[in-house]
């Protein structure tokens, strides 16, 4: 989801839990990817690990148009929208979507 969202964006590498794991077998552990050009690796640690706004994905727009897509794209299918360039997408994670100039 997140890598159609960004240009230069893409998946590197996907681990999964084996059949020792304590997530059924096959599903992702890691996943390494890259959103505009930055490396980020994810672990799916289950659902007791809840994102928190300790942690939020910065965007910085160069348009209003940039804004309004990414904006409407991440509080889509259950996200919601927050204060002064906050909000959280389907999954809990948060994001600043902010113009360039600030």
């Amino acid at each position: 989801f997140y890598v159609s969202l960004l240009p230069h964006s893409r998946i590197t590498h996907v681990s999964r839990y084996g059949e020792a794991g304590p997530m059924p077998a096959g599903t992702a552990m890691t996943v390494s990817f890259e959103l505009a050009g930055t490396p980020f690796m994810a672990l799916n640690g289950g659902p007791h690990f809840e994102a928190t706004e300790a942690c939020s994905l910065v965007v910085s727009c160069d348009s209003q148009e940039e804004i309004d897509r990414l904006w409407s794209s991440l509080v889509a299918d259950g996200g919601r929208e927050s204060q002064c360039f906050w909000l959280k997408d389907r999954f809990g994670v948060s994001w600043q979507i902010v113009p360039s100039g600030m």
